[in-house]
């Protein structure tokens, strides 16, 4: 899970202190996000331009978490702690006074190996424990190929579609119920 060495008493002591402020400073401030993005196959005069995917959509996942600029020693312990993920900066060029920086973990094996075991392990206290949970499914749905076809991206949407406060995904999953499968 973690790359930390924990061998001695004090160490297991202030290994527990960082996992109770992982814990709550991901609870407070980070996201756990499926999305789906259109990629139909694309042709012009016969020609394929674009293959795309079976179902139309892409789908992703994403574990971030976001803070300015005065804050992004939290976000390289947060790294440094998982070992995986990078830090991304957002430039600001608003009437914001500092840019924003985002620890964010793609990457399938890096969730399934290291941050979702992390949050089973130490779950988190708020409501964010239950979008994490139906994060988890979708990324496990995702990994054994389901988002590839009609029916596992409707499931996933569907799941999706119940996570952080979002507006249903209602034509998307009716878009994926309704489909004929071409034979």
């Amino acid at each position: 899970m973690t790359r930390e060495n924990t061998t001695c008493a004090d160490n297991q002591q202030e290994r527990l202190i960082k996992i109770g402020w992982i814990t709550g400073f991901v609870d407070g401030e980070g996201c756990f996000s499926v999305g789906f993005i259109k990629q139909p196959r694309i042709e012009e005069d016969g020609k394929v331009i674009r293959r795309g995917y079976k179902t139309g959509y892409q789908a992703f996942h994403e574990f971030a978490v976001t803070q300015g600029e005065k804050s992004l020693n939290s976000l390289e312990q947060l790294r440094d702690y998982f070992a995986v993920g990078n830090l991304y900066l957002n430039k600001r060029y608003d009437n914001h006074k500092e840019h924003l920086y985002r620890y964010v973990v793609r990457k399938r094996d890096d969730l399934l190996e290291v941050i979702i075991p992390f949050f089973q392990q130490y779950p988190m206290k708020t409501a964010k424990q239950g979008d994490f949970e139906k994060f988890a499914q979708c990324v496990r749905l995702m990994s054994e190929d389901r988002h590839l076809e009609h029916d596992g991206l409707a499931e996933i949407a569907s799941i999706a579609s119940s996570m952080n406060r979002q507006k249903p995904r209602e034509s998307l999953i009716r878009i994926l119920r309704d489909h004929t499968p071409t034979s």
